[in-house]
């Protein structure tokens, strides 16, 4: 059989970031848990290596359960080539428990357990120095860390990686107060810090504590401010609009958005003026000026369409696709009452989604579900609550939406 490059697994361990060992280690837990701790068999770097290189195409059936259960999807679809019509068919692992009301909660538990593990070991987060002086390449390199936490965010939810976020704060803020540094490195290891804190925002917004969700994003801004980061400003003025917005305080809200606007980032990057002015929109509407939500989606759309689509998008802001900038638009045509226009959109947004945004697909989803409530149409609510899927993400803030979804369902 011809040598065939795996270049499926190596793009899920990209994603996930993690290591030709850190792989090995996740599958040497996962196995330990399938078929017990004292199963003889160790997987290495070395045959993650082979893999990838496509020497072995089939591995054994113990490492392949515990790909299928660590990247969740099936073998094939991992980039392995069945040696033969039969071996496609992996045997059950053993002492599989039988299904119970409760399975669906452990496998989320689990899913989401195991991704929060699977980032803080691929984050290495215990490799930034506490002592010493630190470099640029140290300030790089946290950069690269918190960038990948924001890349699974966008695919889980932010709940089972509150934990991992504020461990490495900490070691971060260590770093900053022990070690020795120049102001060119101070500069960026406060703007850093900065985008790991916001990110620790969403983290806790979707865990369901506002209140930490709001001090993080309060230390994102002022940690801005210090590092001098136009970016990392405008990344905190807009997630404070946010958690205004959350609480109800839609003029508060719309006075940060305009604040933010106001950046040179926002003048000068088209990304964050298509997000900033979706926001703004949003604001407009929450207090009744459809005239100023209207202009402001105008803005939106026209700041999208000025993206080079060949310049990369930071990590966080990956999000930012056409179907984001239609799920915004949705909800400023919900706060209008213009529900029609709201679902529209919204059934574009999940139309235009990527496969990977599966945060985003279960917002969007419970979303077109509210409004087709809202509208009178509980058969078509019905249908689409049926198709979420909330097992693989991990967000208060959506799962509380879709039981309210489902509570009015049971009593329409």
């Amino acid at each position: 059989m011809d040598r065939q490059r795996n270049v499926r697994l190596e793009a899920l361990m990209a994603e996930y970031g993690l290591t030709h060992q850190g792989l090995a280690d996740e599958i040497n837990r996962i196995t330990a848990q399938i078929f017990g701790e004292n199963h003889p068999h160790h997987c290495t770097d070395r045959h993650v290596r082979r893999w990838i290189s496509g020497e072995v195409q089939w591995p054994w059936t113990r490492y392949l359960h515990a790909l299928e259960q660590l990247f969740d999807r099936p073998a094939q679809a991992l980039g392995f080539i069945p040696r033969g019509r039969h071996s496609a068919n992996l045997p059950a692992p053993p002492q599989s428990p039988a299904p119970t009301k409760e399975a669906p909660v452990r496998r989320r538990r689990f899913i989401t357990a195991s991704a929060a593990a699977t980032v803080a070991l691929a984050l290495s987060i215990d490799e930034t120095p506490l002592r010493g002086r630190l470099s640029m390449s140290d300030i790089a390199r946290a950069h690269e860390r918190i960038d990948r936490l924001d890349a699974h965010f966008s695919a889980i939810g932010g709940a089972p990686l509150l934990d991992v976020a504020t461990a490495y704060l900490d070691r971060l803020t260590t770093a900053a107060d022990h070690c020795t540094y120049g102001p060119r490195v101070e500069q960026a290891l406060h703007t850093a810090i900065a985008a790991l804190c916001s990110s620790a925002g969403w983290a806790a917004d979707d865990a369901g504590d506002l209140d930490a969700a709001h001090r993080w994003r309060t230390t994102a801004l002022q940690r801005a401010i210090l590092g001098a980061g136009h970016r990392a400003q405008a990344r905190a003025w807009s997630d404070l609009a946010v958690h205004a917005r959350r609480g109800g305080h839609h003029r508060e809200a719309l006075r940060i958005s305009q604040t933010a606007l106001a950046s040179r980032e926002a003048r000068q990057a088209p990304r964050y003026a298509a997000l900033l002015q979706s926001r703004l929109a949003i604001g407009h509407a929450r207090i009744g000026n459809r005239p100023a939500a209207a202009r402001a989606l105008v803005a939106a759309q026209a700041a999208h369409d000025r993206i080079d689509p060949t310049e990369p998008a930071p990590r966080w802001l990956n999000f930012l696709t056409a179907a984001e900038i239609s799920g915004l638009a949705a909800i400023t045509h919900q706060a209008m009452g213009q529900l029609a226009d709201a679902e529209t959109a919204t059934a574009q947004a999940l139309a235009l989604l990527e496969p990977g945004l599966r945060r985003s697909r279960a917002y969007y989803s419970v979303q077109l579900a509210e409004l087709q409530i809202a509208q009178g149409n509980t058969a078509g609510a019905r249908t689409t609550a049926a198709t979420v899927d909330t097992s693989k993400v991990s967000s208060e803030n959506i799962t509380g939406r879709l039981a309210a979804v489902h509570h009015a369902l049971s009593t329409a």
